[in-house]
């Protein structure tokens, strides 16, 4: 039953969830394009919801879902999915069918592998993947062409994962808390605005291009550095030889 009344404004439903169990009415309510069942005890979700075809915001963070419910991946429409927290080990092939998905937080988990389902999702602009037990990255990740913010803190990265340095259009990285001992040069990611490497075991912060905003060990000091050296004047060069040097 609803621990309290269920707020709905226009479009969007927040409700508290004691029991794990949603209210059947719920289901009635084909219009809804935002829906909020964060932190609800859910073990398993009713295939009725499969019939919210407006449906544009799910939020299923903090719950005891153990596998991705068959009926979220026949919402057309869903663009922002929050999975965060759950019990998930992987993502069943019939996720690749949310091409409309924009947002995917999948943090807390226990992925042990990337889903190749979302290989499938060129669209996708932030995938958030912290806190898994990620240990590689598959090759084929730049057919996520859309990606523009990664999130992989606290996963078990050992090495700077090379499939990184294809992916041209990425914005934003996030390895906090990872194995990395080594990082390569960065500065082939034209469009790489935010990188943070805290708490890896690196010696010096990597080497980026100057757009670029660190988060990490050493990383303020290079970067003051850096705004000293951009901001200096530049060196006027020495003017030409006349034919009265001695030196000629």
């Amino acid at each position: 039953l609803p621990l309290a009344a269920p707020g709905c404004l226009g479009d969007e439903q927040r409700l508290e969830v004691r029991g794990g169990r949603v209210p059947a009415s719920l289901w009635a309510q084909r219009g809804l394009r935002k829906l909020y069942l964060s932190g609800a005890g859910l073990r398993e979700v009713p295939a009725e919801l499969g019939a919210l075809r407006h449906l544009r915001t799910l939020a299923l963070d903090g719950n005891e879902l153990m596998e991705v419910p068959e009926a979220l991946c026949r919402l057309p429409r869903l663009a922002y999915l929050y999975l965060g927290r759950n019990g998930l080990q992987a993502l069943p092939p019939a996720f690749a069918r949310l091409q409309s998905l924009r947002c995917l937080w999948l943090e807390g988990n226990f992925l042990a592998r990337f889903p190749r389902a979302l290989l499938g999702l060129p669209d996708l602009r932030s995938l958030q993947l912290g806190d898994n037990r990620l240990a590689r990255l598959p090759a084929a990740l730049p057919r996520m062409a859309g990606l523009r913010g990664l999130w992989l803190y606290g996963n078990r990265l050992e090495e700077f994962p090379p499939v990184l340095l294809r992916m041209a259009h990425l914005r934003l990285l996030d390895l906090d808390r990872n194995r990395i001992a080594r990082f390569p040069d960065l500065t082939c990611l034209p469009a790489l605005r935010l990188l943070s490497y805290d708490h890896n075991p690196v010696r010096q912060p990597p080497s980026v291009g100057d757009e670029v905003r660190l988060v990490g060990e050493g990383a303020q000091e290079f970067m003051e550095a850096r705004q000293e050296r951009l901001q200096k004047p530049p060196v006027p060069p020495l003017p030409p030889p006349t034919g009265d040097s001695p030196w000629l």
